[in-house]
């Protein structure tokens, strides 16, 4: 059997190579070399932590709990289900954010890339048109409250506002405009969900649940409104 395989593969009868990869860490005395490692272990620890960068400074907070608030009210257990709302308000953060990370790579990523300015400059460049959509979408009450936290008293201008302090801000301020839509999205399905208990209680059908009467009615209103244009228009628009 082996000669019969070598026969019709005889090129595999030969010797294979394969490349290697050696890893170490030798002395020098070449300051570039070590710089160049330490942007290699910066930009690695980046990549790491990426996922929480996009929850914490995108609008990807806002949207994934909105449409989290939407599934509950209409009552639709698992549906859509929760890849298709994350994969949903993940493209429309790219949607939304793009504009902002646009200009980050022309002021930022590309020069740095031309070896026109250093990592540091580059940084604080990138900093700039991320902070600026940040404090658009960040209450003034948050922002005083982790500024104050943070002990900066009196800040004369945005850019004493460093971003660990207006990243919990946003964070917070975020949260608490998404609990305000989910409130709104909430009062018309909760009047179907009182109005059919009403309905069934008068007839004396107190054992069938309400869920199963009002769910289809829900559906139809959110579909009649249009409902998934509305909503994501609206949301879209109120980062603009």
């Amino acid at each position: 059997m082996t000669f019969l395989f070598l026969l019709f593969f005889p090129k595999l009868a030969h010797p294979v190579t394969l490349p290697t990869l050696n890893i170490g860490l030798e002395n020098t005395d070449d300051p570039s070399k070590v710089a160049t490692l330490l942007e290699v272990l910066f930009f690695l620890t980046i990549l790491s932590v990426a996922p929480a960068i996009l929850l914490m400074t995108t609008s990807f907070t806002r949207l994934i709990v909105v449409f989290g608030f939407l599934r509950q009210a209409i009552g639709t257990q698992q549906m859509p289900p929760n890849q298709v709302l994350l994969g949903l308000a993940l493209f429309l953060t790219f949607f939304i954010m793009y504009p902002v990370w646009n200009q980050a790579n022309k002021v930022s990523i590309q020069p740095y890339l031309n070896d026109e300015i250093s990592l540091s400059t580059a940084l604080k460049r990138a900093e700039e048109p991320i902070k600026d959509f940040m404090f658009r979408q960040t209450r003034e009450a948050d922002l005083k409250l982790f500024a104050t936290m943070a002990g900066i008293k009196d800040p004369k201008d945005k850019g004493d506002i460093p971003l660990v302090v207006l990243t919990p801000a946003y964070m917070i301020s975020e949260l608490k405009t998404a609990f305000e839509i989910g409130f709104i999205l909430y009062i018309p399905f909760l009047i179907i969900d009182m109005v059919v208990a009403s309905v069934l209680l008068s007839m004396g059908m107190m054992m069938l649940p309400p869920v199963l009467i009002s769910l289809p009615f829900k559906l139809l209103l959110f579909v009649l409104v249009d409902g998934w244009h509305l909503l994501v228009g609206s949301m879209v628009k109120s980062f603009f």
